[in-house]
């Protein structure tokens, strides 16, 4: 699985990264601003799993529950 984290720094990006990392969830990290203005990001951080893209809210939920029904 290929999961990409757009970030900032932000403090809402510093939970997803730490909820990220507690997982063990592999991510690679893009902190490039103008390729997440040219992508249309409305808000960060934005999460890619398998090229489908999470906001914020959605992202957590989707952490929380990976490994679930491994």
């Amino acid at each position: 699985m290929e999961v990409t984290l757009y970030t900032t720094g932000c403090p809402n990006c510093k939970i997803l990264e730490k909820m990220l990392n507690i997982k063990n969830i592999n991510y690679s990290t893009i902190t490039d601003v103008e390729l997440m203005v040219k992508k249309g990001f409305k808000s960060i951080p934005q999460l890619e799993a398998d090229g489908v893209l999470m906001n914020y809210s959605s992202a957590k939920v989707w952490v929380s529950k990976y490994n679930d029904n491994i």
